[in-house]
């Protein structure tokens, strides 16, 4: 998707009868998961069954003509299927970039295993530090790895694209989801490589070791942070809620660090998060209520950068986006076609390839297509 918001034509190949699983995942919206139509934006959709000796013939007419080819199977399927990259695809197209997106790689112990996101992140020692009060790890609200490895893969395809203008050839890319897990360890894993030891659950700087980098609750119970790092951001807070004395705590053994932390529940528990975030707003300090995600959507920053947008569907009319995280001033990443009804381009696509009508009508038939 975002290849395909930065211009890429992406063509997304689907099992003809069902297409992508999350096409019917709940919630939904209409009689399509709303997730898919959250991720599929800028596509077209072209069903073609990979089983079949003339759908592989199809994506290998396909591949001539293709700069970038993606696929997310376990290891080891596309060379079952007769579509391998360095003996087929590679052969039909050296300029081919063939990158490849799973859970564990292409190599190692694990590379045949299935997993999700929290596996991959209990794998990468990020969920241990993921802990509740009772330091019981808990799920991320988000998806790290698989969010995290499918923009990794992007990354590395451009720089594929890039390597080809000057070497005029393409090659496979490897990414795996574990993977990009381990690549969001530096603020973790800094004091191991450094000391020797890991922190415990609670200790990590950034993940509750410090009283003027954490969460704490208001009087409404809601929530609050503060991210006070540099001394002048923790400072300037101080002073304004009139306790200069508080800083030189922060840089204290753990006895003072824990007065700070317990200085700072009492003080933000004594007013709400709204009249804190009133309070707050103008100074100079790195301070953020905790939103709901009704909250987001009204925020004015959110507004002012275009983070929301919205597409039209024939069939489910304005859809909401989440706006590419990016802007150029001279090529703008766009969100201009809806995601695809399956197989909604496909004879749009195989006329691309040349083929007749009677021809795509045939494939229909024997329901190739």
């Amino acid at each position: 998707m975002l290849l395909a918001d930065l211009g890429a034509d992406v063509i997304k190949v689907e099992e003809p009868s069902t297409g992508d699983p999350a096409r019917h995942s709940r919630p939904r919206q209409g009689d399509t998961g709303s997730l898919f139509l959250l991720v599929n934006r800028n596509k077209r959709s072209l069903a073609l069954d990979l089983k079949s000796p003339d759908g592989r013939a199809l994506l290998l007419r396909l591949v001539e003509r293709a700069d970038v080819l993606v696929e997310s199977f376990r290891p080891g399927v596309m060379d079952r299927l007769g579509l391998g990259y360095v003996d087929v695809l590679a052969e039909r197209n050296p300029r081919l970039i063939y990158a490849t997106l799973s859970g564990f790689g292409q190599s190692g112990p694990y590379r045949d295993r299935p997993g999700h996101d929290l596996n991959y992140l209990a794998l990468a020692g990020v969920l241990g530090y993921n802990v509740d009060r009772q330091q019981q790890p808990v799920p991320p609200a988000v998806q790290v790895a698989d969010l995290g490895g499918g923009t990794l893969g992007a990354v590395a395809i451009l720089a594929a694209v890039l390597s080809r203008q000057h070497t005029g050839r393409g090659q496979a890319v490897d990414v795996s989801l574990f993977g990009s897990a381990i690549a969001w360890l530096p603020t973790l894993i800094a004091s191991l490589f450094s000391q020797g030891t890991a922190p415990q659950p609670g200790q990590p700087p950034l993940a509750g070791g410090l009283a003027h980098y954490g969460v704490y609750a208001t009087a409404d119970r809601r929530h609050v942070t503060l991210g006070a790092l540099e001394p002048k951001f923790l400072q300037t807070f101080c002073e304004r809620i009139g306790r200069p004395d508080l800083p030189p705590l922060a840089a204290g053994d753990r006895a003072q660090r824990q007065r700070l932390h317990d200085e700072l529940t009492v003080i933000f528990a004594s007013r709400t998060r709204d009249a804190w975030t009133d309070d707050l707003a103008e100074v100079d300090t790195c301070f953020a209520p905790v939103n709901t995600l009704e909250e987001t959507l009204r925020d004015p920053q959110v507004a002012a950068l275009g983070l929301f947008t919205s597409v039209d569907h024939p069939r489910l009319g304005s859809l909401p986006q989440i706006s590419p995280p990016f802007t150029f001033s001279a090529t703008p990443a766009t969100v201009g076609r809806p995601p695809p009804d399956l197989g909604e381009h496909t004879v749009e696509i195989l006329g691309e390839l040349g083929l007749s009508l009677a021809e795509i009508h045939s494939l229909e038939k024997q329901k190739i297509i």
